[in-house]
């Protein structure tokens, strides 16, 4: 039981450092307000937008106001946008999209791979024992130890009123 408590805390920390590695670490801009496309475009068409960030899908922006905002285009390459832009004179940038790390990368190529060497290490072990003597492999092991004279702990004495005892002696004399 303790080896599989212990393969058990093992393997939850590595899936939390795992997530934790691949879950998204920056947060968005608290100030923003998520607005739809329809009155992103309204806010454009009436000259109320002063700039725009385009990343993908993504538009961030902020308001003559100087509020920011964001929402996301249903287009990826939308050339309808970008002429109402320039058309409604927002100051438009674009930013490219994020790349993964390299250790990332790897992390995502090669954990497959890893996950499956893990299980089969996990199964051969277990099917070898794991150090216990309770594996698969164990079944035909006799746990029967062999007694001398001096290892002896019952004598005639401690049985000397039990009648099944002196009938079972008298029967292994016979035989």
């Amino acid at each position: 039981m303790g080896d599989l408590v212990k393969n058990l805390v093992v393997w939850t920390i590595i899936a939390v450092v795992i997530m934790s590695l691949f879950s998204g670490v920056g947060g968005r801009n608290a100030t923003s307000q998520e607005f739809n496309y329809t009155d992103f475009m309204q806010q454009v068409q009436t000259g109320q937008v002063e700039e725009v960030t385009i990343s993908g899908r993504e538009i961030i922006g902020t308001f003559k106001s100087g509020e920011t905002f964001m929402t996301y285009s249903p287009e990826t390459n939308n050339s309808a946008l970008i002429g109402e832009l320039i058309k409604g004179k927002v100051r438009i940038n674009g930013k490219a999209p994020e790349k993964q790390s390299f250790l990332a990368q790897i992390f995502i190529h090669w954990f497959p791979f890893l996950l499956l060497i893990g299980v089969w290490i996990f199964f051969m072990r277990q099917m070898q024992g794991g150090g216990g003597g309770r594996g698969a492999m164990s079944f035909g092991k006799s746990k029967a130890k062999m007694q001398t004279e001096d290892q002896v702990k019952v004598t005639f004495k401690d049985v000397a009123g039990v009648e099944e005892a002196k009938e079972e002696v008298k029967e292994l004399v016979i035989f």
